[in-house]
């Protein structure tokens, strides 16, 4: 018989074969100021990612996936304010000064952004790309040292030596994020987020960027934090996968365990809309995700949810373990917190096609 939920907080977390987490994050909040209120993009996140590590984070657009990857970088704009504990060799990267912050950035802390097009300097060639970022953090480092570093990290992303004084606009997308995630290796960073790397790739050239992050693994020993819209990219290259719903992380585990058997009904909404050859007909998540200024009281998923019952719309729920996931939802408990009726079903008005849109 597995073992019932119970609260995430009753039971100290399990570290990965004894081995401490390279970062730790815990309850992190990202609020962004605006004139109608505070936007809390993220709040009150918790994971670990170990050595080696792959995880990836799901969710709709607006869920809060990219402000987490920055939140945890430190790349934030001046009207965010966070707080929380990003725990990473030591120290609490939330504490830290932006100088502090800038020189882990690069060797340490590494972050390879969705657009390339966005970030690599058109009048700049590759290889002034590869000095700026090499002797910002190694000012003593050789000029010959820069050059082989930087041809033999091209190299490994399947980008030919040849090509090195090229600028930007002379490659295909596929070449430009190689050259991204190059830039992003040539300093040897232990923790990279990878925001959307994939997106608006062929398939094709898909699948050797994934086989580029999953080498990247293997030789560099390097953790990763994979922010995607596909499932199945989740599937293929990741060890664990943590699904991300108005700024909470709702369900997080082993890929495997939350594929087969999700726990969380966003979770399953989720997995039920993909598309495979076998689909008959579009499945699809009814109504919006929250507004972040207001969120809904509750479970913030509870307008949409279709087991969704009393006290989902009253109390937040309580992350538990189901093993081996951790899920936030009162459908698996902790029942004695559930206040009499509350489990009853929620009662409410169906959605209009406004609210869907």
């Amino acid at each position: 018989m597995s073992e019932p939920a119970r609260p995430l907080q009753d039971r100290q977390a399990v570290r990965a074969g004894g081995v401490d987490p390279v970062l730790a994050v815990q309850d992190l909040r990202v609020w962004y100021g605006t004139e109608a209120g505070p936007v809390r993009a993220v709040d009150g996140v918790s994971f670990d990612l170990f050595p080696g590590e792959t995880l990836g984070l799901v969710g709709e657009s607006g869920s809060g996936k990219t402000t987490l990857g920055r939140g945890v970088l430190g790349l934030l704009p001046d009207a965010a304010s966070v707080d929380g504990v990003v725990q990473y060799d030591g120290r609490n990267l939330v504490r830290a000064k932006p100088k502090e912050l800038q020189r882990l950035r690069g060797p340490d802390l590494g972050m390879i952004f969705q657009e390339p097009l966005t970030r690599l300097n058109p009048l700049l060639r590759v290889s002034e790309h590869f000095e700026e970022a090499l002797r910002t953090h190694e000012p003593k480092a050789p000029r010959t040292e820069i050059r082989e570093r930087a041809i033999e990290t091209l190299r490994a992303m399947g980008i030919p030596p040849t090509r090195y004084r090229a600028y930007p606009h002379e490659f295909s997308g596929g070449m430009r994020q190689r050259i991204m995630i190059a830039l992003a290796l040539v300093l040897r960073p232990s923790f990279i987020v990878a925001d959307e790397p994939t997106t608006a790739l062929d398939v094709l050239v898909e699948a050797q960027i994934i086989s580029i992050l999953a080498d990247l693994r293997q030789n560099f020993d390097t953790s990763l934090l994979f922010i995607t819209h596909n499932l199945g990219i989740v599937a293929e290259a990741c060890d664990r996968v943590a699904v991300m719903y108005a700024g909470r992380i709702v369900e997080q585990g082993p890929v495997a365990e939350v594929f087969a058997s999700p726990q969380h009904p966003y979770t399953q909404a989720l997995l039920g809309s993909t598309i495979s050859l076998k689909t008959t007909g579009l499945q699809y998540i009814p109504g919006a995700p929250p507004d972040l200024i207001t969120p809904p009281a509750g479970c913030r998923f509870h307008p949409r949810c279709p087991h969704a019952m009393s006290v989902c719309a009253e109390q937040f729920p309580r992350p538990v373990y189901t093993e081996p996931q951790v899920v936030e939802c009162w459908l698996h408990g902790p029942r004695d917190l559930i206040p009499p009726g509350g489990t009853e079903p929620l009662q409410r008005e169906e959605l209009s096609v406004a609210d869907e849109a």
